[in-house]
């Protein structure tokens, strides 16, 4: 099992949480900056969001 952090600091309204299990990912969580830094909410994910499960 892995957990993968990517993000939660300062501006953010929420953590970026992957969960990788038995070949599959689950994604908890997933924070907007606000702000001055709100132009970081349009830059790409630094993982693949078409692999994550919906539950």
């Amino acid at each position: 099992m892995r957990v993968g952090f990517y993000g939660g600091v300062e501006g953010v309204t929420g953590s970026c949480l992957l969960l990788e299990a038995d070949n599959k990912k689950v994604l908890i969580d997933c924070g907007l900056f606000q702000g001055l830094e709100e132009h970081k909410n349009y830059e790409p994910f630094p993982f693949n969001p078409r692999e994550m499960r919906l539950f």
